[in-house]
């Protein structure tokens, strides 16, 4: 029962923070992010109770690279559909969180930073957390669940763009969690995609 408690108290706290952070005028967008995925990792160490140090698993890394590269592959393409199906269209032009963290205005280090706690943050908590609790109930399925979830909560930025590409960014990193065994994989993807896609060679 205690540990169901706090499960909803940590859920409800990571929910009401990304609430928050699509809600706030842009200009506060970034430090939200930080209050946002920090709220996420002091969740995941409450519920986790880490008591072992973690142990680096190449194997787990690799693959997380080669999700990460998939993924990169999944949004060129769909963004070049975009493209040729809307005339004009740039992420951008959106309102997307591209333009949010991307900008001119974020020195390099201050993205990496927020991308840093983006991955840690998310994958702590949405697979180490959530999706490990499921898994041994629902198998596989406990992936696209979760990312399911996350894409509802993105509903809140009232941009259906950005709920899809959440839902199918959230299914591979839940993938790779899952046949990755582990947190390793899924940050290691969630990372090395978030650099890339946002400062290294960005889609737009």
């Amino acid at each position: 029962m205690v540990g169901r408690t706090i499960l909803l108290a940590g859920l409800a706290v990571v929910v009401s923070s990304m609430l928050v952070l699509f809600s706030i005028p842009s200009g506060y967008f970034v430090a939200a992010t930080f209050v946002s995925t920090s709220c996420m990792i002091a969740a995941s160490v409450l519920i986790w109770h880490p008591r072992t140090r973690l142990k680096l698993k190449i194997v787990a890394v690799g693959a997380g690279l080669v999700s990460a590269c998939l993924l990169y592959l999944v949004f060129f393409a769909g963004a070049l559909a975009l493209k040729a199906l809307i005339p004009g269209y740039s992420a951008v032009s959106e309102g997307s969180i591209y333009s949010l963290i991307a900008s001119p205005s974020n020195p390099l280090p201050l993205q990496v930073g927020v991308l840093l706690f983006d991955a840690v943050g998310y994958e702590s908590f949405f697979r180490g957390v959530l999706q490990k609790h499921l898994q041994p109930k629902m198998g596989v399925a406990a992936a696209p669940t979760i990312a399911l979830f996350d894409a509802m909560i993105h509903l809140a930025t009232f941009n259906l763009i950005w709920v899809a590409t959440t839902f199918v960014a959230d299914l591979v990193w839940g993938l790779t969690y899952y046949f990755g065994r582990g947190f390793q994989a899924s940050f290691t993807s969630h990372f090395i995609w978030d650099l890339a896609i946002f400062t290294i060679r960005p889609i737009i």
